[in-house]
């Protein structure tokens, strides 16, 4: 876990140390590239990782990889390998993740 609000706030969860459903909410997504990754698997389906490498030509390999395992450890995308001559990686959002659609279509729509 590379992101200091996210690591503040599973801290504070595991200790019982929690009082804003708000600030819980927003650490659930912090992260640079949390919100477009939900937007992109949301709006168009299921990616492989380097089809989500195309969609972000700034994000490098490394924190790619840490925003896509964290946001499965938050339970908001799923990963799903599939073995064969080549190891296929897909992900896709869950229904948690789908749930926070309304909150970042607002969030959007207020940035408009």
């Amino acid at each position: 876990m590379t992101d200091v609000v996210r690591k503040d706030v599973l801290a504070r969860l595991q200790d019982g140390d929690y009082s804003c459903a708000k600030e819980f909410t927003l650490a659930m997504f912090a992260g640079k590239w949390k919100l477009i990754i939900l937007c992109h698997l949301d709006a168009h389906g299921t990616f492989r990782f380097n089809d989500l490498r195309r969609l972000l030509p700034r994000v490098t390999h490394k924190v790619l990889t840490s925003q896509l395992r964290e946001l499965e450890e938050d339970q908001l995308i799923s990963r799903r390998e599939v073995l064969g001559p080549r190891k296929k990686v897909y992900y896709q959002i869950t229904p948690l993740g789908h749930s926070l659609m309304p909150i970042i279509d607002a969030m959007c729509d207020w940035g408009d």
